[in-house]
């Protein structure tokens, strides 16, 4: 059955390509117009307007931003959905004609570029799609579904910050929660699997002391430039030395800040890290292990003080439940064929969508939809250059929207659909 078949014989997604071209400009006006985490003002009122427009119950400013519709229909099971609204410091290159020209104050008080360079303006999107469509069939489901616009999933906090704003408390308890994103693969195909999704991810800062001296007396001071490149070095041999080969983590130095001028030794150096693991003992040994270094690195060097580590964030490995997840797969295989619809390995990305699911014990599911323009996957994959692709969080970054804006619609109404059946 092609694409067009399916839609057609299904009663929610029938109506689907009628409501392309309003999606399109939706998507194109969030991708205009980003905003970041905890800021999401615009956003978060684009997403209730349409849920109320669609007759859902609203409620706004769940954690701050976040945005909470439901849809009663009847008895039967209850179904979130979740997408993620927040975009990216980031100077957008895509070349779009709409493409982000945005700038905002960050958490700092610094001016900085922002741009959805990730793609949830394409998950906010997909919702909007799935929930209209939803609500226009009601006849052919029952239940309750329910639609959260979540802020903050790039700083890691907006999970939980709906959470401890009393998500719990005051909406329904899920029988199940569904999530995706748009990553790199062909366009037109999802992919997906049981176990871990996403990888655990915990951020880091390390501040080193020693003592600043004239640059033509370094006798007189305690380097902490040559204390902070002796830790980064040593950082490196964790993965590669104290793992086993089928042990997975990632450990990455993004920040090394130290000095303001090449003739003085200053008196202290700044090293933020990012760790990502798919393993509970191997996360604990990891951690362990850098606190180990960095100290032992200022003991060797004759700091004047301990090292400063201080937690920056932190993401919770996602599991996908198995038996919620083989329905999903299941329900995927039946609406767009086996080879449509493929299983993934662990992704080393983080998500803190698994915190809704962990947090109020409900299954989850969450799933990878392809936005590379099919043709050109194809040709980088037969290159072996599909390292070259531009991924999320590049500034060139950009999911074709035919047919990935469409297909992410499909998704969640199939995978929903799977729970909220007539």
């Amino acid at each position: 059955m092609d694409t067009n078949e399916a839609r057609a014989s299904d009663p929610v997604l029938r109506r689907l390509d009628d409501l392309l071209p309003d999606l399109t400009a939706l998507y194109k006006d969030i991708h205009s117009h980003p905003e970041l985490s905890m800021q999401e003002m615009r956003t978060a009122s684009l997403a209730a307007d349409r849920l109320r427009a669609a007759g859902y119950d609203v409620t706004t400013g769940v954690g701050k931003t976040g945005v909470v519709g439901l849809l009663r229909n009847g008895d039967g099971p209850t179904v979130m959905l979740r997408a993620d609204m927040d975009a990216l410091p980031i100077q957008e290159a895509t070349g779009l004609d709409y493409a982000s020209t945005a700038t905002a104050t960050d958490r700092e008080g610094r001016t900085v570029p922002v741009s959805h360079m990730c793609g949830h303006d394409m998950h906010v999107t997909w919702l909007a799609g799935a929930t209209k469509l939803l609500a226009e069939t009601r006849s052919s489901w029952h239940g309750t579904l329910m639609a959260v616009f979540q802020p903050a999933e790039e700083t890691g906090e907006g999970a939980l910050g709906m959470i401890r704003d009393g998500l719990f408390d005051r909406f329904p308890k899920p029988d199940v929660i569904l999530g995706q994103h748009v990553m790199v693969g062909p366009s037109g195909t999802v992919a997906g699997r049981a176990g871990a999704i996403t990888s655990a991810a915990d951020s880091l800062q390390i501040r080193l002391f020693g003592r600043g001296a004239h640059g033509s007396m370094p006798q007189a001071s305690i380097d902490p430039v040559v204390m902070a490149a002796a830790t980064v070095l040593r950082l490196q041999t964790i993965v590669s030395r104290e793992l086993a080969a089928a042990e997975a983590a990632v450990v990455t130095v993004g920040v090394l800040q130290a000095g303001t001028k090449e003739n003085v030794i200053p008196d202290e150096a700044i090293i933020k890290l990012n760790v990502r693991t798919f393993d509970a003992g191997v996360r604990a040994r990891v951690l362990a292990a850098i606190e180990r270094i960095v100290n032992a690195e200022a003991a060797a060097s004759g700091a004047p003080r301990p090292p400063e580590i201080t937690a920056l964030d932190s993401y919770p490995l996602n599991v996908n439940d198995r038996d919620a997840s083989k329905r999903v797969v299941d329900a995927f295989r039946a609406h767009f064929g086996a080879e449509r619809v493929r299983e993934t390995g662990p992704a080393p990305a983080s998500e803190d969508f698994g915190s809704f699911g962990s947090e109020w014990r409900v299954p989850s599911v969450f799933w990878f939809v392809g936005g590379t323009d099919p043709d050109t996957y194809a040709k980088a994959k037969a290159a072996n250059r599909l390292n070259e692709l531009p991924v999320n969080h590049s500034p060139k970054f950009a999911p074709v929207l035919e047919p990935t804006l469409p297909m992410g619609v499909e998704t969640l109404v199939v995978a929903t659909r799977a729970w909220l059946s007539a």
